[in-house]
């Protein structure tokens, strides 16, 4: 045992009630001396009470229950409620984009923010399915560097990667080297994605962050955009999927079975008019891109779903349908 600095004693201390107590678990001012004790500090009791109202002066949240003839002590809020926490661990346990490994250890970093009691119940309820996870370990980097290069309005470099037929990844046009203006990093289906300005086709490109490879921030500033590359940049952020070719007012005839309106609330929000048409159809209208990740979340509905107008999106639907039918009946 050693008598320490008060600085260190009063940082140990704090620890002590972050890692230790909760609403459920209280600890008395004996079980904060053991403690200390495991610590190699000791101590006095007055001073544990001295060093608990320095802690509520500085503002953290040490609520003092009495029980018989002791106080006991844990901490009320924190910068994350449980329920806000658990929603960014799920968040960080679900993202696609995140490798297992890196998915574990942000989790790790998530559970220092609340007690150990609430950590570990974290662990019965959440599950990292490594098989829905990305492989690719320098993603965390990639997204850190475009971001900076956005920032200090630089060109990055990178490679870009595809799987071949043997699911091996290569390096598309033969591993030459990507340079594109980075404008947007954009969150969508759980996947990052760059929007950049790409001068080899003079458009604006989207690519696929897990994908990328090799990511470099370039001495080279961004290039100018001209006004109608300014708004396809704009558009790229209420896209419906990554790669879609052309945005379109669409109407659809929809079944009023109970989960079609879930679902075109889960991608469109309530900002929805559906006009009920018979006993058992309505009408409404979307904003969608339209691209093959359209159609295949149109015809995901089976026959509960119907395009209307516009007139060119019901024949390629149809287009669509006839080849599938094809494939099946060949």
């Amino acid at each position: 045992m050693f008598e320490p600095r008060p600085k260190i004693k009063l940082l140990t201390l704090q620890k002590i009630l972050l890692e230790n107590t909760d609403p459920g678990h209280p600890i008395s001012g004996s079980d904060i001396i053991r403690l200390l004790g495991e610590y190699g500090i000791s101590v006095e009791r007055k001073s544990v009470y001295d060093d608990i109202d320095t802690l509520i002066q500085s503002g953290m949240d040490i609520v003092t229950e009495r029980h018989g003839h002791a106080n006991y002590y844990y901490v009320g809020s924190r910068t994350f409620q449980d329920e806000e926490l658990m929603i960014l661990v799920n968040t960080v346990a679900s993202s696609k984009f995140l490798t297992k490994k890196k998915s574990d250890e942000l989790i790790q970093k998530l559970k220092t923010l609340t007690s150990k009691y609430q950590a570990q119940s974290f662990d019965r309820t959440i599950y990292v399915d490594g098989r829905t996870k990305s492989n690719n370990e320098r993603i965390y980097y990639s997204i850190n560097a475009i971001h900076d290069a956005i920032v200090a309005n630089r060109q990055i470099t990178f490679h870009y990667t595809e799987y071949d037929l043997s699911l091996k990844k290569k390096l598309r046009r033969g591993g030459q080297l990507y340079t594109v203006s980075p404008i947007y990093l954009i969150s969508d289906s759980n996947y990052y994605y760059l929007t950049a300005y790409n001068p080899q086709h003079d458009d604006i490109s989207n690519f696929r962050v897990d994908r990328m490879a090799d990511v470099s921030i370039s001495n080279e500033p961004r290039l100018e955009l001209n006004p109608e590359q300014q708004e396809s940049a704009k558009d790229v952020r209420s896209m419906f999927g990554a790669f879609a070719r052309e945005k379109s007012t669409v109407t659809l005839k929809m079944s009023t079975e109970p989960y079609v309106m879930g679902v075109l609330v889960d991608k469109y929000g309530t900002n929805l008019h559906p006009n009920r048409v018979s006993e058992d159809k309505f009408t409404v209208r979307i904003e969608a891109q339209i691209s093959p990740a359209f159609y295949a979340w149109l015809f995901s509905f089976g026959e509960d779903a119907e395009v209307l107008e516009p007139e060119w999106v019901r024949n390629k639907a149809k287009e669509q349908l006839e080849k599938m039918a094809e494939v099946y009946n060949e």
